[in-house]
């Protein structure tokens, strides 16, 4: 008896179509995660985006005044840089009734602005112009929420404290917002953001047509052009993965401190002195790795580029030199000389003239 083939019905895909999507949707949670982890890396000493803090810091006191009235807060340093904010009001607890809060690396929103544009520019099937007029709107907009919800802190403690004045536990809600804002709030935002705009191109039926039509939109090569500037980015990463090793061995700051933190562990001492000399040298090194991470980011990109499939749907192979080339090529592979090299003794030649 001969075996029949049983055919496939309509629109079901085989394994091999379900494998190259799920590696072509797989790539997205591979980029969130490379993605997360240069901005572990990136932030690991204290104050890593002091300019976007400092930023922060400010627009938060003035609206905060603006808003509440004069004197309801107040701005000062926190570790070198002006990123402390103190909310004042006569029923916070502690002697000065008021309430000191910074603006961490975490509280400045890149986080959130990474994390959304990354998801933005992985999706399939919208135009990469889109995609940028999308990223520059959707990071706007987390900047401002996350304005606001600083804003927002001075009045939530203040109502907690009416009720209960100059008692500790009224700044609870406070942080509790803060908590669950910063837990799980965001996030909520930023994925209905994304929704939000990626149903608004098409949604997932735009997506599957672009995944029928181009199966593989891009992959990753080995750079085969090197310009100058490329030779010049690569030496910068270079310099940066230097500036990252010196950072540690030959500063004379954070040399101290390793110093002071041998004999602090030597001698079993506990004080501000060694709790100072530990912050200095987990500063320095954060910024070694934030240094590396920076010369890895960039030695990669440089090496690494991103191909497109060409208009008849091959990928684009090494170019190949021009007949004027090749013939220029095989011009210079002849011998420079005018004349050949004659043969013979100079008697003979003399007697064949």
């Amino acid at each position: 008896m001969a075996a029949t083939k049983t055919a496939r019905p309509d629109g079901d895909m085989s394994w091999k179509e379900v494998g190259e999507l799920g590696l072509r949707y797989g790539r997205i949670p591979l980029a969130l995660i490379v993605v997360e982890l240069f901005y572990w890396f990136l932030t690991m000493p204290s104050d890593t985006l002091a300019p976007i803090q400092v930023t922060e810091a400010w627009i938060w006191n003035e609206l905060t005044n603006l808003i509440y009235g004069e004197g309801t807060a107040v701005i000062s340093h926190h570790n070198g840089w002006l990123t402390r904010i103190d909310l004042l009001h006569v029923d916070f607890p502690g002697p000065y009734d008021s309430v000191g809060l910074y603006v961490s690396d975490e509280c400045a929103g890149v986080h959130e602005m990474i994390f959304l544009s990354t998801l933005v520019m992985m999706t399939d099937g919208v135009p990469q112009r889109e995609k940028l007029k999308a990223v520059g709107v959707m990071c706007g907009i987390v900047y401002v929420l996350n304005i606001l919800r600083l804003v927002v802190f001075y009045p939530i403690a203040v109502n907690s404290c009416l009720e209960t004045p100059n008692v500790q536990a009224c700044l609870t809600p406070m942080w509790q917002f803060h908590e669950t804002v910063y837990t799980w709030g965001f996030l909520v935002v930023l994925v209905s953001m994304w929704l939000v705009w990626f149903l608004r191109f098409g949604g997932p039926a735009r997506t599957l047509e672009a995944t029928k039509v181009d199966p593989s939109p891009w992959r990753f090569s080995k750079r085969r052009m090197w310009e100058t500037k490329h030779k010049a980015l690569l030496g910068a990463a270079l310099l940066l993965f230097v500036l990252a090793m010196t950072n540690i061995s030959t500063n004379q700051e954070a040399i101290d401190a390793r110093d002071t933190l041998a004999f602090c562990e030597f001698s079993s001492q506990l004080s501000s002195e060694c709790g100072e000399a530990q912050q200095r040298w987990d500063d320095a090194i954060g910024y070694a790795w934030s240094l590396s991470a920076l010369g890895l980011v960039v030695g990669v990109g440089t090496t690494v580029t991103v191909e497109r499939p060409l208009e008849d749907g091959t990928w684009p192979s090494k170019p190949q030199p021009s007949e004027s080339e090749d013939d220029h090529m095989k011009a210079d592979s002849k011998p420079k000389g005018h004349h050949q090299k004659k043969s013979g003794s100079w008697k003979r030649r003399s007697e064949e003239e």
